[in-house]
């Protein structure tokens, strides 16, 4: 399938706002709302935005796929945005209207476990996405993170992120250049999507972030993306914040060691450091557009998600 690309967003235009995986904050929802309508947009709620079922999940399966499939379905709405990660997404992930969404593509922000349905769509209808802040706004968002937003979402500029050297996953750096489609996201979604909606990442580059992640949760994700053959003909690796995972302490293998067994075999360049993910003042990264890796210069060149 031909890859499709969102139209940029306009002042006037309907945003919809929807809870796919887990409960959000009512308050934090009421100031992205805020937000948006100071770009000139109309943003709006799904019904089952604020739904409960049991103590995680923003509403029944059945409800909180409604949401998501109404809002690909009604062409007066142009984007779609997540209200949080969690846990849920994966349980629906395989089931939204792939139809109604390639006939109408609109971009989808969030991440977290937002990854799995952003990976599902590329998967099943090459659509892309937005690796992007969630609409229930926090402080540890702030003005950067509302302004790369808004920019990813409303302008076709090409976007630059450049390695920050005092993050660990710096040291996670395999010299060289690559170019390709840039897709990925949360590592712990990567793994739980091979096999069903995990999409091929051959003449890819391969992004990767992770937040309180597990040694051996790490090892079991990249042993599972490497033995699919979900990684064969990837053209190159970036790497995000790692938060809370597998810490360097002594004795102990860090998400460095591991990132780096799993990762220098494939010998493509690999590019650490980058400030993107779950820590503060979180930029939006297109996902599904062409990006331009420079493991030397430590430099993430991104194409707009939209046009």
């Amino acid at each position: 399938m031909t890859p499709l690309a969102p139209r940029r967003l306009r002042p006037g235009d309907r945003v919809r706002i929807v809870s796919p995986a887990s409960i959000p904050d009512e308050a934090g929802v009421d100031r992205g709302m805020v937000l948006l309508r100071s770009w000139g947009l109309a943003p709006e709620l799904g019904a089952h935005v604020f739904d409960r079922l049991g103590h995680y999940l923003a509403g029944s399966d059945d409800d909180r796929l409604a949401d998501l499939n109404d809002a690909f379905r009604d062409p007066g709405v142009r984007a779609i945005l997540t209200t949080r990660g969690g846990k849920g997404s994966y349980r629906i992930a395989d089931k939204v209207d792939f139809e109604a969404a390639r006939a109408d593509p609109k971009p989808v922000v969030g991440f977290s476990d937002i990854s799995v349905l952003q990976l599902s769509l590329w998967h099943h209808a090459r659509i892309g996405s937005m690796h992007g802040p969630c609409a229930a706004w926090d402080d540890y968002y702030g003005p950067p993170a509302a302004d790369a937003l808004r920019r990813a979402l409303m302008t076709n500029e090409t976007l630059v992120f450049n390695r920050r050297d005092s993050d660990a996953s710096a040291k996670v750096n395999i010299g060289g250049r690559a170019e390709g489609v840039l897709m990925g996201g949360s590592l712990g979604s990567l793994g739980l999507a091979v096999g069903w909606c995990c999409p091929s990442f051959d003449g890819a580059i391969l992004f990767v972030e992770a937040c309180d992640s597990a040694p051996g949760a790490m090892d079991r994700a990249l042993t599972q993306l490497v033995n699919s053959g979900s990684l064969d003909g990837l053209r190159g690796v970036a790497l995000g914040e790692f938060i809370r995972s597998a810490e360097e302490a002594e004795g102990k293998w860090s998400y460095v060691d591991i990132l780096l067994d799993h990762l220098a075999p494939l010998g493509v360049p690999v590019l650490g450091g980058l400030p993107i993910g779950h820590g503060p003042h979180p930029p939006t990264v297109p996902l599904g557009t062409r990006a331009r890796l420079d493991a030397d210069a430590g430099t993430l060149v991104v194409d707009a998600g939209v046009r």
